[in-house]
């Protein structure tokens, strides 16, 4: 699987990504609201072949995709099934690098076209951290909608925390599109 943006390549994580992925998540500010904490020179090589393996989205196995500028890996994104039918979640992580360079909406813009018109799904979600602003600004600016806020519903890295969820239908992002909003 390969998308093609105007600006990024997106597809399956490759072996030489290793060190690009691991700038990403060796930085503490990045995995803040991450579930895990920064990666490890003792642990990078065994949480970057999850990755590796997770090259093909089903409904057993989560997808993966490194999402790159020229040779460049600067994001991750990630799909997976939920426990309703043709519901996937997503998940997304870039480089404090490319902050503000739009570089993740049209990422996360081009996932989303190809989960509702190859994948076919119903319905798009995503879950996060209510103290995560630059996530919960790039939902709304994709088009997706939010759904719920639960307070101190989740338990993590020793705290308990808010979780906001987004969704998004195929008709949202139409409606996105026919308003020419930027997703």
């Amino acid at each position: 699987m390969k998308l093609q943006t105007d600006r990024l390549l997106i597809k399956p994580f490759e072996t030489n990504h290793l060190n690009d992925v691991f700038k990403i998540y060796n930085d503490e500010t990045t995995c803040q609201f991450l579930l895990h904490g920064k990666w490890t020179d003792e642990n990078k090589e065994r949480k970057f072949k999850k990755k590796l393996k997770h090259n093909q989205l089903t409904k057993e196995n989560t997808l993966n995709l490194a999402v790159l500028v020229d040779s460049e890996v600067i994001g991750d994104l990630s799909v997976w099934y939920t426990d309703m039918k043709d519901t996937v979640e997503i998940g997304y992580t870039f480089s404090k690098s490319v902050s503000g360079k739009g570089y993740a909406t049209e990422a996360v813009s081009a996932l989303i076209d190809y989960l509702f018109e190859v994948v076919q799904v119903h319905r798009i979600q995503a879950n996060l951290d209510a103290r995560n602003t630059a996530s919960r600004n790039l939902c709304e600016r994709v088009g997706m909608r939010k759904e719920a806020h639960f307070v101190q519903d989740f338990w993590n890295k020793g705290e308990w925390t808010d979780s906001i969820v987004f969704g998004m239908l195929k008709s949202d992002l139409e409606n996105a599109k026919d308003k020419n909003i930027d997703y």
